[in-house]
């Protein structure tokens, strides 16, 4: 995992540390906040590869965010539905294992003493699949929906996945 680069519009070769301490500074900026970490996948097939963009986002709800994204590129086209949805749940599993408890307990810390003043905090695994009777990615949705559970993360699929859906999808083209 230390080969792990992150990025941003002001930074590249972010480690996962720099990162971290990014969504720290930003969460510290104002504790007594609604505070949403929020992680999500989205891929797009090119020509000869298949990139994938994974986006962490530390939401303060009407107060801005910070965010940075991973990239993968696979050199092969993943033209298989299944496989590539799978994928972009692995991508979001792996980020979504570098918050440790340790670090969890480190950004509920931030804002545990506001909580009676409103602040919040939650943490969302976004995927960029849709549950609607015309959505190819439907027969997915409980599938991807236990493995982002399963880590302790809030699912959140479309239209809600933005991390996923909007953030991460605008770095696949």
């Amino acid at each position: 995992m230390d080969s792990i680069s992150f990025q941003n519009i002001t930074e590249s070769h972010m480690t996962f540390e720099d990162v971290f301490t990014h969504i720290i500074n930003f969460m510290k900026e104002d504790p007594i906040a609604n505070y949403r970490l929020m992680l999500g996948t989205d891929s797009q097939v090119h020509f000869d590869h298949t990139l994938f963009i994974t986006g962490i986002v530390i939401h303060r709800v009407g107060k801005g965010a910070w965010a940075c994204i991973r990239k993968v590129k696979i050199p092969r086209c993943m033209d298989t539905l299944h496989e590539r949805i799978s994928y972009e749940t692995t991508l979001t599993e792996e980020v979504a294992c570098l918050f440790t408890k340790e670090r969890i307990d480190q950004m509920i810390d931030i804002i545990l003493p506001h909580i009676y003043k409103d602040a919040t905090f939650t943490m969302e695994g976004h995927i960029d699949i849709g549950a609607g009777d015309r959505n190819r990615t439907r027969v997915y949705v409980n599938e991807m929906i236990a493995r982002i559970e399963s880590l302790g993360f809030e699912p959140k699929i479309k239209p809600d996945s933005i991390a996923a859906s909007c953030y991460a999808n605008k770095y696949t083209k």
